[in-house]
């Protein structure tokens, strides 16, 4: 028999290798399809499990919950995949605000300076994402380290990485240096890029670590988007600068 259940918690591929591994320790379970989507696990046991018995195996792989689809205040499975899409609104609303205060700064001003926007656009990109990142630093780097090309091999990038686009956001805001401060922003997310694109290229199904754990977001070319509209931007500053 087969059965599908959604897991709460579970924010990368290490949850899901450890949750995998934690169900197919149980005697009676025959098979473990477990990803970031829903349903998140379909299991295939040789009788019936009970929920209890699966929750006490992924609470021992860590902060998760498990429930049966259709069950408790889950909905049936059905056809229609309307609620399993991602919604990308949080990240959209957060770029909007963003954008709208930078602008409505240099319109309080006599003349509209585009390289003053940019630079007050990128800071208050770094405060509000590293604000998000530091909500949960342990869960964004180990979401973060299963992606990054940097953080796969060192795994305290994940822990530093916020507090460099505070750093950022500040230089931003001060204007302390800014050919420095953007070509460090131009490293920065330049190697994050590569994490995004090798993993979008494989298809590998990870949640994006952007806004940490509080905000659940697939890895997606909405997140490449992001990290390649700062690249550009320091780009086109270090550029003029020069």
């Amino acid at each position: 028999m087969t059965h599908e259940y959604k897991i709460t918690g579970m924010t990368c591929g290490s949850c899901v290798a450890r949750v995998k591994s934690e169900l197919l320790k149980i005697g009676d379970v025959l098979a473990a399809d477990i990803r970031l989507q829903s349903p998140q696990a379909t299991i295939s046991m040789s009788k019936h499990i009970t929920t209890p018995v699966l929750q006490q195996a992924v609470s021992k792989a860590g902060h998760y919950t498990i429930t049966e689809m259709g069950q408790g205040h889950e909905h049936p499975v059905s056809n229609d995949n309307t609620a399993d899409r991602p919604s990308y609104f949080p990240i959209f609303l957060i770029f909007g605000f963003i954008t709208g205060v930078t602008i409505l700064v240099q319109v309080a001003k006599d003349s509209f300076s585009w390289m003053q926007w940019m630079t007050h656009f990128m800071s208050g990109f770094f405060f509000v994402f590293s604000f998000f990142k530091m909500m949960n630093l342990k869960g964004f780097a180990e979401g973060y380290s299963s992606y990054d090309v940097v953080a796969k091999r060192v795994r305290v990038w994940g822990y530093i990485y916020p507090f460099i686009e505070l750093g950022l956001a500040i230089a931003f805001l001060m204007a302390i240096d800014l050919f420095v401060t953007n070509v460090v922003t131009l490293l920065v997310m330049g190697v994050s890029t590569a994490g995004v694109i090798q993993s979008l290229i494989k298809k590998t199904p990870f949640q994006c670590a952007c806004l940490g754990t509080v905000i659940k977001l697939p890895l997606s070319k909405v997140t490449l988007f992001e990290d390649l509209l700062m690249v550009a931007m320091s780009a086109i500053m270090i550029f003029t600068m020069l």
